[in-house]
């Protein structure tokens, strides 16, 4: 974890093309401990607090980090650890559920533009606008549920229909990029196997089984068909400016750490600074200055 990852072909997709997940590993090879992995952490997160402060300051840019992954693979815990260190107030968290018959009633990025965190700002969204190209795209009578024009049935959600929510996305993110915000978008890529391991835990710790939903292991049974839908969105919206992030899932702290890092080296990549005053501001602190020392005690 001493190399940069943020231009690492293992981890990062930053264009259209071949994407395939068997390319990428659910486990990071590695000799770290944990212990090791939690102190790596709390060093780049002191660096993001500092970096935070500056964003803020500067107020030129905005980043915007997109969490997707399946359930269980530790979107939650991710977000707690990696950004617990940061000032709540240059921050917005957005957790998006199914929407709602008003959300419905808009376009489908209605909901997630609203949602972009202005400049100076961090913004999460736990769950994203890719839920549109995802659970639908397995799931698609839910499109039906948008009444959308020439879609009456299933047969009507064909290739060419998902080929425009696919250019959609790539619209939106390039004129957020356009427009100042940085975009990071995270896939928790975890196996199957430790999808089970999580969920046989929920349901035998007690304090876990607010967790746990019987759905998930129904949605559990369309893996493949979520996996293939991955790979599509992926390979799909990757680009430069908008870039994929495969992160390894299956131990929560090596994912956590990797988030960190590539957090952390992409506010440093921006290179901002803190504000200079102009030369009438600089004058009007120096009146102050001088204000307060001559105040009598």
């Amino acid at each position: 974890m001493n190399k940069s990852f943020l231009h690492d072909p293992r981890v990062v997709v930053k264009k259209q093309g071949s994407f395939k997940l068997k390319d990428h590993v659910t486990d990071i090879d590695t000799l770290m401990e944990k212990k090791d992995l939690k102190e790596l952490l709390e060093k780049d997160k002191d660096l993001i607090s500092d970096l935070q402060e500056v964003l803020y300051a500067a107020s030129e840019r905005s980043v915007l980090l997109i969490f997707q992954a399946m359930d269980a693979a530790g979107k939650d815990s991710c977000i707690r650890h990696v950004m617990s260190g940061v000032n709540p107030q240059g921050v917005q968290v957005h957790s998006f559920k199914a929407p709602s018959s008003l959300e419905r009633s808009h376009d489908f990025l209605w909901r997630h533009a609203k949602a972009i965190p202005p400049k100076g700002f961090i913004g999460i969204h736990n769950r994203s606008h890719y839920e549109e190209v995802l659970v639908t795209k397995v799931h698609p009578a839910f499109i039906l549920g948008q009444n959308l024009p020439g879609i009456r049935t299933e047969k009507d959600i064909d290739k060419k229909f998902w080929d425009q929510r696919y250019a959609s996305i790539r619209n939106f993110e390039e004129h957020l990029a356009a427009n100042g915000t940085v975009i990071m978008k995270f896939f928790l890529y975890m196996s199957r196997d430790q999808q089970k391991q999580r969920f046989l835990d929920r349901i035998d710790d007690p304090e876990k089984n607010w967790k746990f939903s019987a759905n998930d292991v129904k949605e559990r049974a369309y893996w493949k068909d979520y996996m293939a839908a991955y790979e599509d969105a992926i390979r799909e919206t990757a680009a430069p400016h908008a870039p994929w992030y495969i992160i390894p899932a299956d131990e929560q702290w090596e994912s956590r750490a990797l988030v960190g890092r590539l957090l952390r080296e992409q506010l440093q990549a921006l290179g901002l600074k803190h504000p200079k005053l102009p030369k009438e501001a600089l004058a009007g602190l120096q009146t102050a200055k001088a204000a307060l020392l001559a105040e009598k005690k």
